[in-house]
């Protein structure tokens, strides 16, 4: 490729609408270009780092027996009527001219599975694994940060289909391993994060992030033991008993006139806000519950859907609130409900041992103090409902504390067991003739935002640091005039000499400013580069790399194809997994 056919229309000033730097790099050096909110084109310099990424992934799949296939981005309502999950938010829905329901495919969970129920009826034809690689669509509500959060986007989705537990386990634990190949082919730095299943649902499950300051999750792991897991997923141990422990007091109405938030009723009544208890109505599968935490904690809405098994927990409108607690909103509380409105208390496990808080009174302009758990009132359930924060003891060692970083979630892979193969009729016959649910395992890769998440951990104030893997180019040439014969006959041998040894090089051949061509490759980010200019009257070039700007060697012309092709080498093995 040489620049004089290559269309990347580069721009020097920031989008307005870019805040993340993946954003502002994508665009403004000519990889995508915004379509509508959420929806980009991806132009050649784009595309050509989405199908390196494409191909590693392919190669990694294909590496332990995956079989790739192409399932449709249309999908009849019907099969997700199966599964239940037709109602999902997100879908996009349309009608064919004779009325009939379609969803646009914001994952193929259904599909699939459809496809195995009509073909696979024996425990011989199993195990499988199936894959492809495919956009899909999604009616994202707040599009953001460019290839980050997108209504249009292109996902590896694998698929493995077994027989017994122990088959997919060692699926699961096959596609674990080759998405840590796959980061590292990608020269990022990944963490492997415990995490909430979401609307695909299923058992184990584990997220895959990129790190890096201005990802949109949160991470929590240990300082000893090394537990990580996804801020929405995060367990909490259970605390120690105070050991000194006030005894409870009588609990009484005081008044509290226009203080509903934690803040205000915390400075009308001078408390911290850890002696405070936000009593959070919510509704569970459309049935009201109280949800108790302290008042400088989040209820985790997540974490409180798993432990009641329901599929749906949202905060309850205004409306809801006051026909449940008689009060407006920031004044319910978990004593004294109004005759025939008795629901489900969850409370926080934090909660279980202390005493004397102060929680809403049920009533306007009103907060009932002194009041503990267990003797002023009775929690349904106790258990882990909020969500964890730096600092907070480790599940898993009970000694180390969680610290918190940022990353942007690239993958996701999940034990799905029978969720969709039981709803849908896969089934299979076992070798004792009996007819057995198939058990599905699924793994998400997220192709376009790795492609963004790469930018996010790799740039500079002056542009992107492609690793060599997927860089648009490997090695570009760039010659200081082309209106100067013997540069210009120099940097095209070089260029002939580079391709015949099958290295991804372009030739920047533009009549175009020095200055110019290299904030273009700075910005463009290819980790190679080779410059031929006033040196070459001693038959020298220099070389150098993307990431060490302003450092380029001399390198003589006569050994520059060898010396090129040992750096390309050299980069590719430092992002060669150890298995």
């Amino acid at each position: 490729m040489k620049t004089s056919h290559l269309f990347f229309p580069t721009l020097r000033e920031v989008p307005k609408e870019a805040e993340l730097a993946s954003h502002q790099l994508l665009l403004r050096g000519g990889f995508v270009k915004s379509v509508a909110a959420g929806v980009y084109s991806y132009l050649p310099l784009g595309w050509r780092v989405h199908e390196k990424i494409a191909q590693i992934v392919r190669e990694e799949a294909n590496s332990f027996g995956g079989q790739e296939i192409h399932m449709p981005v249309l999908v009849p309502k019907e099969l997700l009527d199966e599964s239940g999950r037709s109602a999902v938010p997100v879908l996009f829905a349309l009608k064919d001219r004779n009325q009939r329901d379609f969803f646009l495919g914001f994952t193929h969970e259904e599909v699939v599975t459809d496809i195995i129920r009509s073909f696979v009826n024996s425990w011989k034809q199993m195990p499988l694994y199936l894959y492809q690689i495919q956009t899909k669509e999604r009616d994202e509500p707040r599009p953001r940060g460019g290839l980050i959060r997108t209504r249009e986007f292109t996902m590896f989705d694998g698929y493995s289909f077994d027989a017994d537990e122990q088959s997919l386990s060692a699926a699961y634990e096959r596609n674990y391993r080759a998405y840590g190949r796959i980061f590292m082919r990608c020269g990022l730095d990944y963490l492997a994060v415990e995490a909430d299943p979401g609307a695909i649902g299923g058992s184990e499950n584990h997220e895959f992030m990129v790190l890096t300051e201005n990802g949109e999750d949160t991470v929590l792991r240990c300082d000893l033991c090394g537990y990580a897991a996804n801020a929405e997923r995060a367990e909490l141990a259970r605390p120690e008993p105070e050991q000194l422990p006030e005894l409870p007091r009588q609990s009484e109405v005081v008044p509290t006139p226009g203080a509903h938030t934690v803040e205000q009723v915390c400075e009308f009544l001078s408390v911290e806000p850890g002696r405070l208890i936000k009593t959070i109505i919510c509704l569970a599968d459309g049935e009201p519950v109280a949800a108790l935490v302290r008042g400088d904690r989040e209820l985790n809405l997540n974490k409180l859907a798993r432990l009641m098994g329901a599929a749906t927990v949202e905060l309850a409108d205004a409306a809801t609130v006051v026909r449940v607690t008689g009060a407006p909103v920031g004044f319910a509380g978990p004593v004294g409900f109004p005759a025939g409105c008795a629901i489900p208390i969850y409370l926080d496990q934090e909660l279980s041992s202390g005493s004397n808080y102060v929680v809403g009174a049920n009533q306007p302009d009103a907060h009932r103090i002194n009041v503990t758990p267990q003797t002023d009132f009775s929690a349904t359930v106790t258990d882990d409902i909020r969500t964890a924060v730096a600092g907070d003891t480790c599940v898993r060692c009970s000694i180390g504390r969680l610290s918190e970083t940022r990353g942007v979630e690239v993958g996701h892979i999940f034990q799905l067991g029978t969720k969709y193969s039981k709803s849908m009729g896969a089934v299979y016959q076992n070798e004792g003739g009996l007819q057995q649910t198939i058990l599905m395992g699924c793994y998400g890769l997220g192709v376009s935002r790795t492609m963004a998440a790469a930018i996010e951990a790799r740039h500079d104030e002056n542009g992107i640091v492609w690793p060599i893997s997927i860089a648009p180019f490997e090695v570009v040439i760039i010659m200081a005039s082309i209106k100067d014969e013997p540069l210009r006959l120099a940097a095209e041998d070089l260029y002939a000499g580079l391709r015949e040894k099958s290295v991804d090089v372009i030739l920047d051949d533009r009549d175009e400013r020095v200055g110019v061509k290299f904030k273009d490759w700075e910005l463009i980010g290819v980790p190679i580069q080779v410059v031929v200019g006033k040196g070459l009257a001693d038959g020298v070039i220099e070389v150098g790399m993307r990431r060490d700007r302003n450092q380029r060697t001399p390198v003589k012309l006569a050994e520059a194809v060898r010396e090129i092709i040992a750096l390309v080498n050299a980069e590719k093995a430092r992002l060669k997994p150890m298995n």
